[in-house]
This record gives C-alpha cells, sequence and structure tokens, in this order.
C-alpha cells in the first residue's frame, strides 16, 4: 500500500508586514487632520500676592460700558434690558470712539485717526472721556451659558478689530488675523491699537443660577 508523503506546513514570510503597517500609519498620519480645540486667547493678569490688598482704581461710571447676563441668558446692556446681543459690537464701537472729555493726548489721538472714523467718533458728554478711558465689562451668572459668553465677547473684541483695522486699511477679520509673528505683520498689530487698548473687563460669574 503506498504511504502519502507527509507535507510540510505552508510558512507565510511576515518579515515585510511590519514594514507595510509602519508605512501605512506614516500614510494616515501625513493625511489625517487632528482636531484641536481651541480656547479663548487671553493673557491674564499676574496672581496677586494676598498680603498685598489690590490697589484702589477709581474710575468714572460712565467710561464703563457694563454687560449684564443672567441665568436665563437675557442681557442688560448699559440698564437696558434685552433678549438678544444683536447690533452690541455697533454700540461698543460708538463708546470707544466717544470723545466726551478729551484731553490733549486724546485731541492728537482723534487727529490721527482717519477721516472715515472721525466721522463716526461723537461728543457725548454722558458717554466714555475718550477711547484710552473706555472700559467694556462683562458680568455673568454661573447659569449663563458658555456659547452666549463666548458671543458677547467676540463681540466686543469685534468692535476694537473693526476700528484696529480701519486704522490700517484692513477689515476686522484681516486684522484679527495678523499673528505679529513678521515685522510687516507686527507693524500692522501696533499702528492699529496705537493709543486705543483693548480694554475689556470680566468680573467675576454671581453664584446665582446654574450648579
Amino acid at each position: 500500500m503506498a504511504r502519502k508523503k507527509s507535507r510540510g506546513a505552508t510558512e507565510v514570510n511576515a518579515g515585510s508586514m511590519a514594514d507595510i503597517a509602519f508605512l501605512l500609519l506614516i500614510f494616515f498620519l501625513v493625511t489625517t487632520t487632528i482636531a484641536s480645540d481651541k480656547g479663548i486667547l487671553n493673557i491674564l493678569p499676574p496672581k496677586l500676592d494676598p498680603n498685598i490688598p489690590p490697589p484702589d482704581i477709581k474710575k468714572n461710571e460712565r467710561n464703563i460700558f457694563n454687560i449684564l447676563i443672567n441665568a436665563n441668558d437675557d442681557l442688560l446692556v448699559e440698564g437696558e434690558y434685552r433678549r438678544t446681543p444683536e447690533g452690541l459690537d455697533s454700540e461698543i464701537k460708538d463708546f470707544i470712539l466717544n470723545f466726551g472729555a478729551p484731553d490733549e493726548e486724546a485731541l492728537v489721538l482723534f487727529n490721527s485717526l482717519p477721516a472715515s472714523l472721525q466721522a463716526q467718533a461723537q461728543r457725548r458728554p454722558e458717554s466714555s472721556d475718550h477711547p484710552k478711558e473706555a472700559v467694556v465689562s462683562i458680568k455673568t451668572d454661573r447659569g449663563t451659558s458658555y456659547e452666549l459668553y463666548l458671543e458677547v465677547f467676540d463681540l466686543a473684541k469685534k468692535a476694537y478689530f473693526e476700528i484696529y483695522g480701519e486704522r490700517v486699511g484692513l477689515g476686522a477679520d484681516e486684522y484679527r488675523t495678523l499673528t505679529g509673528n513678521d515685522e510687516a505683520s507686527k507693524l500692522l498689530q501696533d499702528r492699529g491699537k496705537e493709543g486705543i487698548p483693548m480694554a475689556i473687563s470680566i468680573a467675576e460669574p454671581n453664584k446665582i443660577g446654574g450648579n
């Protein structure tokens, strides 16, 4: 009786599998867009020494543009109730560009503004003295939605960016994208905000609404 020849186990050469897997990994790393969450890019003030009392800063009430947001996302803008922040950027811009009681330095600033901004500037005595004194104050509640807070905060920044951009012949979005990493970009940034600091105050939230 003929005996069957035993067949040896077939071996698969896996030597190149590791190389293929490595190449695929590199391919996906190069071609895949990895999402990165962005927060609010703000420079925080240095931590105060608890043993030293905070400085007593006296600010005339007319130089503060007050925005209050409660737990129901209702707004109180300069004492006026409203449901949405629509048009808030224009109101803030008018407040910043007001020259209610300008000093000599403020008059020099006014004369340095382009004609388009000079035409928008007002001299209302009940509003801010001049752009250098203007402060936008945003105060929220623990229950205020993060989305509305960001929307209001962004509108306040937009008002400043519109002024800065107009001073150097750019739109607000164009000025916002300036990185300041090169000399030309840094020059435009400095020229735009010269004499008009972005003064947005974020007050500590009330502990009424929310958890």
